[in-house]
């Protein structure tokens, strides 16, 4: 209300994805659309407007999921993000990736490791505009969950020689659990760089726009060892991928950074 373009950015995202109060996606186009001279708002309101959604940022239409796997229970869907979707995703992401880390399970910390070559950003509240945030309702929609159950979206890029060696989702007993993957190819000009589960055999490799989803977890909720899975090495070309960990409650989010200088 002060006239801060850039606080009223955040806030038409915050009232979208629920940060600070419920969700409201209608109230937050419309505080974007109040703004919508700016470069950046004007680009996200041109892509909602093509998206399949209702006036609450609701999927209008999913596609049908493909059974590739009974165990782990594993399924795909062609054309799950458009190309103009995929490109958005991609282009929002370049400014932002960096060297990807992985949790470390004894401290809980975020490392860079030797498993993991990849650049990698997430789309976490004040980057969750309204396509990102769309696109999560798709996700959720798709996988019978709710929105709030997962981490934020993940941005993958892997160059030649990129992979990630062989590593389980799920994380220890007890307590709140991924019980889902989602991945969804937003480029397809390479080879190589096939989501392989080692314990099955299991080879997927996506066209761009496609979506993997699979389970981590057992039908009775436990680990799922035959999840485990890699991202084989890239040989050529660049592999562009989005990421979205699915838990069985809510995931709480760390505070971020200040997403403003000097506020």
């Amino acid at each position: 209300e002060g006239g801060h373009p850039a606080a009223a950015r955040f806030h038409g995202y915050f009232l979208a994805n629920g940060t600070g109060g419920p969700a409201d996606w209608a109230m937050g186009r419309q505080v974007l659309e109040k703004i919508a001279g700016q470069p950046d708002v004007s680009a996200q309101l041109n892509m909602v407007r093509q998206m399949p959604v209702d006036a609450n940022g609701e999927p209008t239409s999913l596609p049908r999921l493909m059974t590739i796997s009974e165990r782990p229970a594993a399924y795909s869907a062609s054309q799950f993000l458009s190309d103009d979707e995929c490109d958005y995703l991609v282009r929002m992401a370049e400014p932002l990736l960096q060297p990807s880390l992985v949790i470390d399970r004894a401290t809980g910390r975020a490392l860079p490791h030797p498993d993991r070559k990849s650049d990698g950003t997430s789309f976490g509240v004040g980057h969750e505009d309204l396509v990102v945030n769309a696109i999560n309702r798709r996700i959720a929609a798709v996988s019978e969950t709710r929105p709030e159950q997962a981490e934020p979206l993940q941005i993958l890029r892997y160059g030649p020689g990129g992979e990630f060696r062989p590593h389980f989702d799920f994380v220890k007993e007890g307590g709140n659990q991924r019980i889902l993957t989602a991945i969804v190819y937003l480029s397809d000009d390479y080879e190589g760089g096939e989501t392989r589960f080692l314990r099955t055999g299991l080879d997927f490799r996506g066209r761009k726009g496609d979506l993997l989803l699979f389970r981590n977890v057992t039908g009775e909720g436990r680990q799922d060892p035959l999840s485990e899975h890699a991202g084989m090495p890239v040989l050529a070309g660049t592999k562009i991928i989005a990421s979205r960990w699915i838990w069985r409650d809510p995931y709480a989010v760390e505070p971020p950074q200040p997403l403003v200088p000097g506020i």
